[in-house]
């Protein structure tokens, strides 16, 4: 008989591509994964990976039985489903990743809430880029996944995901208090062609966006530094290196020096949170995105100005 942690390595094998991927994924060694392998080519009597330059590929017989892992793992993971549906009682484990200021600004409300309301659910969170939160959830590394897209640049969805709407956020400029247009009550991106820029790393959706955002306006834009975390930026903003989009999510304190001017165009990040449609029907699943709506309502955007 196949056994499903090792039809569970295989599956992740052919979606990773490679055993460190693999690995990855899983949270395991390397060394374990390949152990696993070789049980289960023993187990189905034909090799199902072959060496590929410095990796390794899923022979025809790997990608035929990946590919009934794959549905063979869909039916586990309903099943699994139902049976808490059945049950009603919101307990096990559920695996929750978000984009950094999400994570900042709602995790904390929500994992309050979780711990108050059901006791027995342990609760894994972690930091995923959109688009690497996406892939987590289709991977089944994460349950449930918290990401973002703006009015102007969608991200898409793939098919067999579920999505939530949870809030709004209308970024707004951040500036050194000496810029000239420190003293606005509103600015249009135009206004800063020939600003400096501080922005997301290059690769990042939100880098992405700022590219294609100020090009639409015919900006070319300057970017001058890269820096993963806001409050980084702000900080460079304070020193007057620059200006940058200082969304409200998560925003924290804000350095003296800096100052915030709301954007006169409607510009806004829509925040999601996203889950498989097979998970659809657990109650821990369906837990955390209520408290994730409830912590989302109750997180308090500020208003620009500093």
């Amino acid at each position: 008989m196949l056994n499903l942690e090792r039809l569970r390595t295989l599956d992740a094998l052919a979606r990773h591509g490679s055993v460190s991927g693999a690995a990855d994924g899983l949270h395991v060694t390397t060394s374990a994964v390949s152990q696993q392998m070789a049980k289960l080519e023993r187990e189905v009597g034909q090799r199902l990976l072959a060496r590929n330059g410095r990796g390794v590929r899923l022979t025809d017989a790997g990608r035929l039985l990946a590919d009934h892992a794959a549905r063979i793992l869909s039916q586990v993971e309903l099943a699994q489903s139902d049976i808490e549906a059945q049950r009603g009682e919101v307990v096990g484990e559920v695996r929750i990743c978000a984009f950094p200021t999400a994570a900042r600004g709602l995790f904390p409300t929500m994992l309050t809430s979780l711990r108050a309301d059901h006791p027995d659910l342990t609760v894994r969170t972690r930091e995923l880029e959109p688009e690497q939160g996406l892939r987590a959830v289709l991977r089944g590394d994460v349950d449930l996944a918290v990401v973002l897209d703006w009015s102007n640049k969608r991200l898409p969805v793939p098919g067999g995901l579920a999505k939530a709407e949870l809030l709004d956020d209308a970024p707004d400029i951040a500036m050194p208090a000496g810029h000239p247009l420190a003293d606005r009550d509103e600015v249009e991106l135009e206004d800063f062609a020939d600003d400096e820029w501080v922005s997301w790393p290059e690769g990042e959706f939100c880098y992405e966006w700022l590219m294609f955002t100020l090009r639409s306006r015919g900006i070319e834009p300057r970017i001058a530094h890269l820096a993963g975390e806001h409050h980084t930026q702000l900080a460079l903003i304070a020193a007057g290196f620059g200006v940058c989009v200082a969304p409200r999510l998560g925003r924290g304190p804000v350095p003296e020096g800096v100052r915030l001017v709301p954007v006169r165009q409607t510009m806004r990040r829509h925040v999601h949170a996203v889950w498989r449609t097979d998970a659809d029907r657990r109650p821990s699943v369906r837990a955390a995105v209520k408290a994730l709506r409830a912590a989302a309502s109750g997180a308090g955007v500020a208003a620009g100005g500093a």
